[in-house]
């Protein structure tokens, strides 16, 4: 009777691992990844910082582009499609960043056209008083 017995168990046995495998792998596949904290709140940094740079008068495109991809990487997070949330929330914080680097190089020219414009004052000023007796 014993050795009647030995397959059933083997089988119960095989059964057992095959069900404890079965939920293991399920269990493993239904887990969603986390939120990618981190690049969102880089993004948010990189736009609260173009804003502050007054990046909507000198770049507004580029950071209008960053606010949308920030508000896509918010839906995938709520969507649980977390790694379409983290390449939204880079590339806002990208586009926000060129926003601000933009804006660094539009006030720059400003600053440079008002130096030339003092130049030529100044210039016309000494030819002015080279002209006088």
């Amino acid at each position: 009777m014993s050795n009647a017995y030995r397959p059933h168990a083997v089988l119960r046995s095989i059964a057992s691992m095959g069900l404890a495998g079965t939920t293991l792998f399920l269990t493993a596949g239904a887990t969603v990844p986390e939120p990618p904290v981190a690049a969102l709140a880089e993004a948010r940094v990189a736009i609260s910082t173009a804003e502050k740079d007054n990046a909507a008068q000198y770049a507004g495109p580029a950071l209008t582009e960053a606010r949308q991809q920030l508000v896509q990487a918010n839906a995938a997070v709520a969507s649980e499609q977390m790694t379409e949330a983290d390449r939204y929330a880079r590339q806002a914080r990208i586009a926000a960043e060129l926003a601000s680097a933009r804006t660094e190089a539009a006030k720059a020219a400003e600053v440079n056209q008002q130096m030339s414009e003092g130049a030529d004052v100044l210039n016309e000023e000494i030819r002015r008083a080279g002209d006088q007796p």
